[in-house]
C-alpha cells in the first residue's frame, strides 16, 4: 500500500472552545492510520477571528512541528478560508473540515481507504443531521430545489466535508471565481469520485458561527454559480403570462362586442398589474443576482488576503512516524 503525505484544511472563526478537542481526535484519528500514511500537515485558517483561537494555535504550533497557520488579514469568510487553505496544501491528498466537529474526523480512514482504491474525491454525505425545527427545514427544502436547479450531477446533503486527490486540489487552486461554492466546485471538475456516509454530530462547543442570512448567501451562491435555470424558468413564466394575458384579453373583446356580462369594474385589472408587476420585480431580482455576481468577477479583487504564515521554527520538520525518515533520506545514488 502507498504511504502517502497528508493535508488537513481546517478554517477557523471563533473556535477557541472547540479546538482543544479537534487537536486531540485528530492526532488520535492519525496514529490510528499509520499503516496508510508516511506523513501529515494540518493546515489551520484564522479567519479573522476575535477570541484567542490564534493563541491557542500558537502554542500547539510550538510543540508540532507539523502545523501549519494561516492568518488571513480579516474575516472573508468560510469559502475563502477553505480556499486559502489549499492553496497552501502541500499533501498528495487533502481533507477539508470544519472546526466544530460536527464532522467526525474517525472519519477519516474510510476516506484514506477510498483514495488506495483508486478514488480521487471522496465526498462525506450526512445521512443525519442534528438541525431540528426550521432549520432541518430550509436544509431539506434547499437541497430539494438545488437539486432541481443544479446543471451539474452534485452530491446533495454534503458539506465541505471530503479527500481531493492532488489532482483535483490542482484544478481547483486553478479556479478563481469569488462567489464560491466549494461542494459544487469539486464535482464540477470532475475524476473518479465516491461517497462515505456518516451521521452529522452536535457541536462540540460554542455557539454556531454562521448566520441566517450568511447560509442564505451561501445557498443562492450555489444555486447562481451552477445553474441557468432559474432565468429560463422567469422566461417560461413570462411567456406563459402573456400567452394568458393575450388569451383573456381576446376573451374580454369578444365578451364585450357580443355584449356579454360587461361589468365596467375595477378588480379585474387591479389584481392584472400587481401580478404582472410582482412577477417582473421577481425577474429582475434573479437578474440582479446574477449580475451582482459578474460585477465581483469583473473587479478581480482576490478570494483572500494573507496576513502572515505561521510555521514551526526548529531547524527540521519531523516526520509522523520517526521510523519511516531513514527510508526518505537520500542514498547518494
Amino acid at each position: 500500500m502507498k504511504k502517502l503525505k497528508l493535508s488537513i484544511v481546517i478554517p477557523v472563526y471563533n473556535e477557541v472552545e472547540v479546538l482543544p478537542l479537534l487537536f486531540e481526535r485528530i492526532i488520535s484519528v492519525l496514529e490510528s492510520c499509520k499503516p496508510s500514511l508516511n506523513d501529515y500537515e494540518i493546515i489551520f485558517v484564522n479567519d479573522g477571528s476575535s477570541d484567542q483561537s490564534l493563541d491557542f494555535l500558537s502554542k500547539l504550533l510550538k510543540n508540532n512541528p507539523h502545523i501549519i497557520i494561516i492568518n488571513l488579514s480579516r474575516n472573508f469568510g468560510h469559502q475563502a478560508a477553505i480556499s486559502a487553505g489549499l492553496s497552501e496544501a502541500r499533501g498528495e491528498a487533502a481533507i477539508v473540515m470544519d472546526a466544530d466537529l460536527q464532522d467526525p474526523p474517525e472519519l477519516i480512514p474510510e476516506m484514506l481507504k477510498a483514495w488506495h482504491e483508486g478514488f480521487q474525491l471522496v465526498i462525506a454525505r450526512r445521512r443525519s443531521r442534528q438541525e431540528r425545527g426550521l432549520k432541518l427545514c430550509l436544509f431539506n427544502l434547499f437541497y430539494s430545489l438545488f437539486g432541481f436547479l443544479s446543471d451539474y450531477p452534485i452530491t446533495l446533503n454534503a458539506g465541505v466535508y471530503g479527500l481531493m486527490d492532488r489532482v483535483v486540489i490542482d484544478q481547483l487552486n486553478r479556479l478563481t471565481e469569488r462567489n464560491r461554492f466549494l461542494p459544487g466546485l469539486r464535482s464540477w471538475i470532475g475524476f473518479r469520485e465516491t461517497v462515505v456516509w456518516y451521521d452529522r454530530e452536535e457541536r462540540a462547543a460554542g455557539k454556531p458561527k454562521q448566520s441566517l442570512l450568511n447560509l442564505l448567501k451561501y445557498g443562492f451562491d450555489a444555486i447562481f454559480s451552477f445553474s441557468y435555470k432559474p432565468l429560463r424558468l422567469s422566461l417560461l413564466l413570462g411567456l406563459t403570462i402573456s400567452i394568458s394575458s393575450f388569451t383573456y384579453a381576446a376573451v374580454l373583446l369578444i365578451m364585450r362586442l357580443l355584449q356579454i356580462n360587461v361589468v365596467p369594474g375595477f378588480t379585474t385589472p387591479t389584481i392584472s398589474i400587481l401580478f404582472l408587476g410582482g412577477v417582473q420585480l421577481i425577474g429582475i431580482g434573479i437578474l440582479g443576482e446574477y449580475l451582482g455576481r459578474i460585477y465581483d468577477e469583473v473587479k478581480q479583487r482576490p478570494i483572500f488576503i494573507v496576513d502572515n504564515i505561521l510555521r514551526s521554527t526548529g531547524n527540521k520538520k519531523t516526520n509522523l512516524f520517526p521510523e519511516n525518515e531513514s527510508a526518505n533520506e537520500p542514498t547518494g545514488k
